[in-house]
């Protein structure tokens, strides 16, 4: 059995237009020689500032900086199919680099791809720290909300920041939130000449002088006030800012269970009320994607309010009155009608829209909303469930049950 032959850039080049090569703060003395031939070879070489400062040794092409804004960085790369093109990113260009965004428009056939250490692979080989077992969340350039799911106590989470101020933001989301006793070890420029880690608490955070090229490692540590929220469906309603106008948490897990999220799936959330939903929806994994459509301005400022609150603040909030809302919007995988299912033409126009196979879930609790839904079940089929809870209360001096309105819920799959 003969072994694989060792990569070269003499064998490799020639065969792919495009190279995108991963160069650490170490610069190119961190580079193998597999990378320094590839940036040597190239006719153009496009990368940030820094990335192309860093390897201007090795460049003897025209140097081509990033764009502004970056969304036209691909044309400008694919425009120059055929030719020897070479990307210089951070670390590792397929962990929240340009190699994932490059690949959309790019064959992998047409790439050759020399990845460095990433920051994450460089702060947890310094925390000594287990990455399958370690949170990563890239806050570059995105909400440091989006660290919330994360904080539970105990966890371990490594956190790319955008800049200098990145660290001291955190340090008061945590502090707010009721994980002050957080540790956070602030590690810079990891990798080169000016690599610096640093600790501090949440609260009382005092380190100064934060370098702009950062990653901070967290071990959480919870208040017993703290803000920590579940893994499952069905988070409480104190959580959430509302008017009364939510989804209960008991039918609010049922309902999620019957909207049944799959990965990349898109949501519209109608009468959204709270965002509950949506917000949930969302939760359940990175990848899903919801809007919420709420006629009333003040109800969709508050779900903008408790989507960040969430750690989900990419929720698209369309502030309009369905079903004349929709024109525009992405087809989506499932809908959820908690609110104005009884509005003339609403049902027909949530069916067009959806997408065959998704997924349509319609909750009424008045009994005019009951009886369309009935009319639907035994026109169209799908699953008809009747929802009825009670919660222990006060009965003068002894506890009785106080039964809450009953919700009827139809679940209906598009063939």
């Amino acid at each position: 059995m003969s072994s694989a032959r060792p990569l070269s850039a003499e064998s490799a080049a020639p065969r792919r237009w495009l190279s995108i090569v991963g160069i650490g703060e170490d610069g190119v003395d961190g580079l193998s020689a597999v990378a320094r031939g590839l940036i040597a070879d190239a006719e153009i070489v496009f990368g940030g500032k820094r990335h192309l400062e860093l390897a201007a040794p090795l460049i003897r092409g025209a140097m081509r900086p990033w764009p502004s804004p970056f969304e036209r960085a691909p044309a400008e790369v694919t425009e120059l199919r055929g030719r020897g093109v070479c990307v210089l990113a951070s670390g590792d260009p397929f962990l929240h680099g340009v190699g994932s965004v490059l690949a959309r428009h790019v064959d992998p056939n047409e790439m050759l791809v020399v990845p460095a250490p990433s920051a994450f692979s460089l702060a947890a080989a310094r925390m000594g720290w287990s990455l399958p077992e370690t949170s990563l969340v890239s806050l570059h350039g995105r909400a440091v909300d989006l660290v919330r799911p994360h904080l539970h106590p105990g966890a371990r989470v490594l956190a790319l920041t955008s800049d200098g101020d990145g660290p001291r933001t955190l340090a008061a989301l945590l502090n707010d939130g009721g994980f002050g006793a957080t540790k956070l070890t602030v590690l810079e420029a990891l990798g080169g000449p000016n690599e610096r880690i640093r600790t501090s608490l949440a609260a009382g955070f005092d380190l100064g002088d934060i370098g702009p090229l950062n990653v901070v490692a967290l071990e959480v540590q919870a208040s017993a006030h703290a803000r920590v929220l579940s893994r499952a469906a069905g988070l409480p309603d104190a959580l959430f800012e509302h008017d009364g106008q939510i989804t209960k948490r008991e039918i609010r897990a049922i309902t999620l269970s019957s909207l049944a999220p799959r990965k990349d799936e898109l949501l519209w959330d109608i009468g959204a009320g709270s965002g509950s939903i949506a917000i949930e929806w969302m939760l359940a994994d990175p990848s899903l994607r919801a809007i919420a459509i709420e006629q009333k301005p003040e109800r969709a400022t508050r779900i903008r309010r408790n989507a960040a609150a969430f750690g989900v603040p990419g929720l698209d909030v369309i502030e309009g009155q369905a079903p004349h809302c929709f024109a525009g919007l992405a087809t989506p995988d499932a809908i959820f009608i908690g609110g104005g299912a009884a509005v003339p033409g609403l049902l027909d126009a949530v069916i067009a829209a959806l997408r065959s196979g998704g997924r349509l879930v319609a909750n009424a609790v008045t009994l005019e909303t009951e009886i369309l839904l009935l009319a639907r079940h035994a026109s169209q089929g799908g699953e008809l469930t009747r929802i009825a809870l009670s919660r222990a209360d006060g009965v003068g001096t002894k506890t009785g049950w106080r039964p809450a309105m009953p919700v009827t819920q139809w679940v209906w799959t598009k063939p």
